[in-house]
């Protein structure tokens, strides 16, 4: 399986990001990559989009609190939609439902 990054600007001023695939140990780095480099760029409130992710490890979890992390610095907001049940009850184990804004 593979992943991949969409992104754009939807019509509240916001940055969303749609991860499609695979989030795990070896594509992390790039979804980290990619959305630092966007946050620097863009400086805008994110809304990550999973509807078509299919799977998502610790260490794409990770990835995500570190963006939460350079958010927050920034004083900016990160939103969590869409998520499959798989997935939402990964949030739901570790507690990170509690942590990020997770909508529908």
């Amino acid at each position: 399986m593979s992943f991949k990054i969409n992104y754009s600007m939807n019509s509240g001023n916001f940055l969303e990001i749609m991860l499609i695939g695979e989030v795990d140990i070896y594509t992390s780095s790039e979804l980290k990559n990619k959305i630092n480099e966007l946050i620097e760029e863009k400086n805008k409130n994110i809304i990550i989009n999973g509807e078509q992710l299919d799977y998502i490890d610790s260490t794409g979890l990770g990835v995500l609190m570190s963006i939460y992390k350079k958010l927050q610095d920034k004083n900016l907001n990160i939103k969590v939609v869409n998520l499959k049940p798989n997935i939402y009850k990964l949030f739901d184990i570790t507690g990170l439902n509690k942590v990020f804004n997770i909508q529908g």
